[in-house]
Formats: C-alpha cells, structure tokens, sequence
C-alpha cells in the first residue's frame, strides 16, 4: 500500500529549516592519533642552563699491545686524554591558538570546555612535532634574536657512524655546530647493512638496544627474517592446548653475534624524507641507538600562557624550548637513506 498520503520521517526532515528531527550525535570524540612517543618515551629527559647547552664524552684508548718497559725504566711520554666537548643548540616550539567566547559557551560535541580541549590536543602535537624533529636530517643553527630561528641538531644530522650512500653529503659536529645531513641515493635495506652497523657500535663500545625506523622499513624487515635468504635460526612458537594459537607473523627482536639485542621499533612520527633524485619521501634512516647516550634537554619545559585577549576571543601559546643531547656519538649508528619500499635482503 502506497504510503504517499502518510506524515513520515521524511516530511520532518524536509519542513524548513533543517527539519524537525534532532540530529543523533554521540557525544563523545573518538581519536586515532594518540600515537606514542618511542624516542622520547625511551630516552628520557633533562634540563639545559642556556640556549647552545655542552657536554663532554671520553672513551679509553685502544689496547696497546706493545705495552711493555724494561725494569727500572724511567717513565716518560704522556698517555693523558681529554675526550671531546659538544653541544648542541636549542630550538623554540610552539602551538598558538585563538576561541571566542560564544564558542567556550556552546553546546559542543565531545567535550564541555572548548578552550581546554584545545589546549589538550595542540599539547599533544607539539610533543609529536619534537619527536618528529629529532629523527629528520636538520643541522643545528644559532638563533640570532632577529629572523633566524635556533633549530636543534637532530638524529639523522649528529650520527654519523654506520653505512651511508657514497654520495651522501654532511652531518656531524664541529666547531659548535651539527652540519645538516643531505641524502644520497636511496638503496634497499640488507641484512648485512644492520648486522656491520651493529659491529661498529659494539667495537666502539656501545650496547645499542633499538633499531628504529618508519613502519614499512620495520615491516619489511621482519618480513625478510621469515625468507629463506634470512641468516637467523628457524622461527618457532610452542603452543598448548589451554590457550589458542598464534599465528606469528612479524619478528620483533634482532639478536646479533655480539650478544647485542636490538628491539625493532617502528615509528609512526618518523617522517621519510627525500633521497637524491628521488621522488618526495621515498627514503627514511634506520637509527641503531643506545637510549642511555641521548636525551632531550629542555631549557624550558612545555607550558601554557594566556596571551593578551583580542576583543570577544581567548589566545593561548603552547610553547617549548629544547634541544636533543647526542651524550656520545660512538653508541649510535645510522643506515642512511634506506628505500621505503624496496624489499629487504641478505
């Protein structure tokens, strides 16, 4: 029977304006995009006195197997080091924003005060963009209290033992400054790559614990483990009969001939950048770190300021000032300018 002559649901949608049915909204807010911070969460922090913060590092020499006098010998050279001092400059972030009145005083969806649920969100992202920037290729800079912003020498910039592209130019400390790193051509990942890296470290005398790098690095390196090209005993799970199986499908932990366990850890905020020639982020580094010899060093923590009030609206900045401590060079390493989505092999 046709339903033409019946007052429906639809006439109450169509009666201007917008209808007479209210609109069913659940009142909450469902995000995604709380990722973690693996860097920061791993490495820890502290706090700096000024805004170009030092610290020294030392090593032992190497053994000396000559190392023998004759009875009664007077001594004589001088065997006493002094390490190295670095540094690193801070950078200044910040999150502004700007709601009305009329906005703090309506009825919105999901929370009850706009002001601090922005609040909430913009301090969120401004500790994702301080993990982002600790794992790009940036140098560091001077702020000149004028046009030039202090920018913190990052990750990919101070590292600079490990495996790059032989056309890869920068990076490293010298005379105050971290040299911004410019990639080369990118390359795919090997076995072999991450394996040497490891050895270097360790001779160095480094125990590095993590390997870090973009998702589809991390995931196309746990899937080389499973090839038969792979030079690591044959994966297995025991399984029983109380709990169901599981299927595994990822390798998570690399344990390398020198007793160094690296965790592979794939970050979400690790962002890939362009390799030479190539096309815009189709390239991302491999860090192999020791969280123990780095550090964020904040000259001033994350806070909230009110800024003065423009006419019917509230202004707040979220700012920061912080910079990344590379405490010694020698217990990090970097395969630089891995092809994000070339298969891994031997």
């Amino acid at each position: 029977m046709a339903t033409a002559d019946y007052w429906s649901s639809a006439d109450l949608k169509g009666v201007d304006h917008n209808g007479l049915i209210h609109e069913d909204v659940l009142n909450e807010i469902f995000d995604i995009s709380r990722i973690p911070l693996p860097l920061s969460d791993m490495i820890g922090s502290d706090n700096v006195d000024n805004a170009y913060t030092e610290w020294t590092e030392d090593k032992l020499a190497q053994p000396d197997t000559s190392n023998a006098n004759v009875d009664g010998q007077d001594a004589s050279g001088n065997d006493a080091a002094g390490g190295a001092r670095i540094g690193n400059h801070c950078q200044i972030l910040d999150k502004v924003l700007q709601v009305t009145q009329r906005a703090q005083s309506s009825d919105t969806i999901g929370r009850a005060d706009e002001l601090a649920y922005q609040i909430m969100m913009r301090n969120r992202e401004i500790r994702r963009d301080l993990e982002a920037i600790s794992l790009t290729n940036q140098g560091s800079q001077a702020d000149d209290g004028d046009a030039v912003p202090g920018l913190l020498g990052a990750l990919g910039a101070y590292i600079t033992q490990g495996d790059v592209p032989v056309d890869a130019t920068g990076g490293g400390f010298a005379n105050g400054v971290v040299t911004a790193y410019t990639p080369g051509t990118k390359r795919a990942l090997t076995e072999t790559m991450v394996r040497d890296v490891a050895q270097q470290v360790w001779e160095q005398g480094g125990d590095p614990s993590c390997l870090m790098s973009v998702p589809s690095v991390v995931r196309n390196l746990s899937s080389y483990m499973f090839t038969a090209s792979a030079r690591i005993a044959t994966l297995t799970a025991e399984t029983n009969q109380e709990s169901p199986a599981k299927a595994v499908g990822s390798v998570n932990v690399f344990l390398t001939d020198f007793g160094v366990e690296l965790k592979m850890v794939p970050n979400r905020l690790q962002q890939p950048h362009d390799s030479l020639g190539g096309t815009t982020g189709d390239a991302a580094n491999v860090y192999i770190i020791d969280p123990a010899y780095l550090r964020h060093g904040y000259l001033e923590g994350f806070h909230v300021e009110p800024l003065a009030k423009v006419g019917l609206a509230d202004q707040r900045q979220i700012s920061g000032d912080v910079t990344l401590k590379v405490l010694n060079r020698d217990a990090h390493g970097k395969i630089g300018d891995i092809d994000i989505a070339a298969a891994v092999t031997a």
